[in-house]
């Protein structure tokens, strides 16, 4: 007797069927006219289980209806072709180098088949493998974007990264100067071109690529104060690469102290005495801190300089950005406002700047309690004319 004639199935329904060629059981779901998903399974129970469940993710909506398609090719192809013109050139970059560590170790994987626990494995490899935790956390930040994609594409049901917790990202403490130390270095700084920019590093709060990118058309000396408008960063591949801060509140105006006025003023003449030197060679970008020929001053040689000036000032190792650390620490110490800090520094949020600089505030209470006993020691009022005796009781003088 002949084997009966498998029924074709409408839009929305399922079967289970045994291939004798294969010596598999086939689940087969038309999601759609003309369009089904087959998915196969050693054993009947296995398949019939596998079908209701596909047929109630359909159902909902949430059943992955796209091509196999392995997580490398899959990746490259949304950062290249999907992803690319929603991003910063540098961000870009960034991007592709993060995706490099998912390609090595999972690239192989079909994206319907990618597992939390694999995900979950991947990040603890890379972890002990000597990757940051905010490394492995942008990791996680550039799987996550991708794999969204993926689920409205159709390719999967889920995001796999939803189910997966990336490392606490545990923080360098930042190296701040004092206000001795910020003397130090301005003082050992006055035997190198870098002297103005660190003073403003320190004084402003800015950060490496808008003092690199500052021209002197954002300054404006009559009214003493400074606009940030872009910042610059060299890329491999692509060159030096200006852009607009980031935020609107990056987008911001500084006040600047008479004395750095000054110091500004009596760097453009030097700066003026240099192009004259340089003659034809100038490049005339009107660069605040140009290299010797106008152009682009090279972020690596700061930083070789910046660690040259830290050694002979004889101050400890710190990054660059930690400067701008050392801006609101001490703006702190001179009481400035929380508020007033988050705007200087161009955080979008006083939030941020509190969970950076918050727990210096413990040790600044100690002035506040100081500030209260003087109060109500009643120094500096007139006498009352009463005093405590040794019973705790007040009695007349």
């Amino acid at each position: 007797m002949s084997e009966p004639k498998r029924k074709r199935r409408g839009h929305k329904e399922g079967s289970v069927y045994y291939d004798k060629d294969r010596d598999r059981w086939i689940v087969a779901i038309s999601h759609a006219p003309g369009r089904r998903k087959k998915y196969s399974f050693k054993t009947r129970s296995e398949a019939i289980k596998k079908k209701n469940e596909l047929l109630r993710e359909l159902e909902m909506g949430m059943l992955a209806t796209g091509p196999q398609r392995k997580l490398g090719e899959y990746i490259e192809d949304w950062i290249d072709n999907v992803h690319k013109d929603k991003l910063r050139v540098s961000s870009y970059v960034k991007y592709k180098k993060l995706i490099k560590y998912i390609v090595k170790e999972l690239g192989h994987v079909s994206i319907q088949k990618l597992s939390p626990e694999q995900v979950q494995r991947f990040y603890a490899k890379m972890s002990r493998e000597g990757l940051s935790s905010k490394t492995v956390h942008s990791i996680h930040g550039v799987l996550h974007l991708a794999l969204e994609n993926a689920v409205r594409w159709g390719y999967v049901a889920r995001n796999v990264c939803d189910l997966v917790s990336p490392p606490r990202i545990v923080s360098r403490e930042a190296v701040t100067l004092t206000l001795e130390q910020a003397h130090a270095l301005f003082e050992k700084a006055k035997e190198y071109r870098l002297e103005v920019l660190l003073v403003m590093a320190v004084v402003t709060g800015m950060r490496r690529g808008e003092l690199l990118g500052l021209r002197w058309a954002d300054i404006d000396f009559a009214n003493s104060i400074l606009s940030v408008r872009r910042t610059v960063d060299y890329i491999a591949h692509y060159g030096y690469v200006e852009t607009e801060p980031k935020t609107k509140a990056s987008r911001r105006q500084i006040a600047l102290p008479s004395f750095l006025l000054r110091m500004l003023q009596e760097h453009r003449v030097k700066q003026l005495e240099q192009r004259l030197k340089q003659g034809d060679k100038w490049k005339d970008q009107d660069l605040v801190f140009p290299n010797l020929q106008g152009g682009y001053y090279s972020s690596r040689y700061l930083l070789k300089v910046f660690q040259k000036i830290l050694q002979d000032a004889k101050l400890p190792h710190m990054h660059f950005h930690d400067l701008r650390h050392s801006a609101a620490t001490l703006l702190l110490s001179m009481g400035v406002n929380m508020k007033v800090i988050q705007a200087l520094l161009g955080h979008s949020n006083v939030s941020i700047t509190l969970g950076l600089y918050s727990h210096l505030l413990p040790s600044m209470q100690i002035e506040v309690t100081e500030k209260w006993d003087t109060i109500f020691r009643g120094e500096g009022r007139e006498d009352d004319g009463e005093e405590i005796d040794g019973t705790g009781g007040a009695k007349k003088r």
